[in-house]
């Protein structure tokens, strides 16, 4: 059977929460594995998406994984919740809430200034829980030993930060941004500015580049075309299961 996937194919997919970008790939390589009747794939994503956050996940295979690189230094636009009052050790829902702090001070015209304040060029200090490596090891691996690793501020440019919603102590915003930014350090950041305490409860990337989240495929649905383009590869029966899961 001819399979234009080993060949070389680029795809928009919306990551489902929980699961981890490798989760997606893990489980659509090992099924076009099936599908096509190959033993080897090359299958990649173009940025990463942490299990909390859905969202547009570019899927390369074949010779296009040589365009990650390209695909990955793309801006990103993500939509997403802070909520106020209150922060957790990894600046998002992984884990409870440490500290707690007022908010009736809080004013949307203080909120719409907090977040002009950080649009632009912007000195960024990413979370502790984060895959970035000090001395060669991953910084989450310190955090989760209750370890305190020390990571420097990185410039990053913020190009839009628009207030979509306000209904306290929730904020909805929408955030166009450049490599290596980190929503949840703006939720940190966000909460000082407003000399209170957030943390992101909920977030979605829907653009990278010229790619729209609107012409992602669910995965499920993705798979389910494959294999009514394709028919059905001898021995494929078991491509619902996922390696590792």
């Amino acid at each position: 059977m001819d399979c234009r996937f080993e060949e070389g194919e680029v795809l928009l997919i919306n990551k489902p929460l929980k699961w981890s970008s490798f989760d997606v790939i893990n489980r659509f390589r090992y099924f076009l594995r099936k599908q096509c009747g190959i033993q080897k794939i090359k299958v990649g994503h173009a940025g990463t998406l942490d299990p909390l956050a859905d969202g547009l996940l570019i899927v390369c295979t074949g010779r296009f994984t040589k365009r990650i690189e390209e695909f990955q230094g793309q801006e990103k636009e993500y939509t997403g919740t802070f909520r106020l009052g209150a922060t957790t050790p990894s600046f998002d829902l992984e884990h409870e809430p440490d500290q707690t702090f007022e908010t009736d001070h809080i004013t949307p015209e203080m909120i719409r200034q907090a977040a002009a304040g950080l649009t632009g060029d912007i000195m960024q200090v990413p979370p502790v829980f984060s895959a970035i490596k000090i001395g060669g090891k991953r910084a989450y691996k310190f955090a989760r030993k209750d370890k305190d690793p020390e990571l420097s501020a990185r410039p990053v440019n913020i190009r839009e930060f628009e207030i979509t919603r306000i209904q306290m102590p929730e904020v909805d915003f929408r955030i166009s941004c450049s490599k290596g930014t980190y929503i949840r350090s703006i939720a940190r950041d966000f909460g000082l500015a407003l000399n209170s305490g957030a943390h992101l409860t909920a977030l979605r990337r829907t653009k990278i580049g010229d790619f729209l989240l609107k012409d992602a495929w669910e995965l499920e649905e993705l798979m389910a075309h494959i294999r009514k383009s394709y028919g059905t590869a001898s021995g494929s029966g078991d491509d619902e299961k996922q390696e590792g899961m």
